[in-house]
């Protein structure tokens, strides 16, 4: 397997409660409003996004990385039963030695937060990771230190904190095969 092509296009993933649907630029209207709320910047710094710089952004994922065989597979979250989007899950996935490796990272709006719906999507995007043909043996995520929600996702994932500084967030990683 090389990885190319349509492996890495990202699909819909169905969970019990979402639809990881593929990320579009048309999904900046209604994502700006997800993500407004000002607490979801406490550790990543910067501010809501506007409606203009989504789209522009979201057009940039959907255009792909511009790094050979590095690939952007990016998700909103919907709500199954209330048809409304809620967050995002994305991951990065290269080569690694062993492989492919892949960096996740999720966010959920203020108002669907301490629902478990973050581990719900991360779970459901390690499952496609790990699956034929795309079989990620090694996933990644970086979280701030003081960032205890991220941090509980992360560990419910089955992912192990490394003492790693990458910026000022620490690294977290578990192995889904091997």
């Amino acid at each position: 397997m090389d990885g190319g092509g349509s492996v890495w296009v990202a699909r819909t993933i169905a969970t019990r409660r979402l639809l990881l649907r593929p990320l579009l630029p048309a999904h900046a209207e209604e994502m700006a409003e997800v993500l407004a709320g000002p607490s979801l910047y406490a550790f990543t710094g910067g501010s809501p996004p506007s409606v203009t710089s989504l789209r522009a952004r979201y057009q940039r994922l959907a255009d792909g990385c511009p790094s050979p065989g590095v690939h952007w597979c990016n998700w909103v979250l919907e709500d199954r039963s209330q048809h409304r989007l809620l967050g995002t899950v994305q991951a990065t996935v290269a080569r690694t030695p062993g492989g492919w490796g892949a960096e996740v990272a999720w966010i959920v709006g203020e108002a669907w937060q301490s629902r478990g719906y973050a581990t719900e999507a991360a779970r459901g995007l390690l499952e496609w990771l790990a699956s034929p043909p795309r079989e990620v043996s090694e996933v990644s995520a970086h979280v701030h230190p003081a960032h205890g929600a991220s941090a509980g996702v992360a560990a419910a994932l089955g992912m192990r904190r490394t003492g790693e500084l990458v910026g000022d967030e620490v690294e977290w990683r578990v192995e889904l095969r091997g």
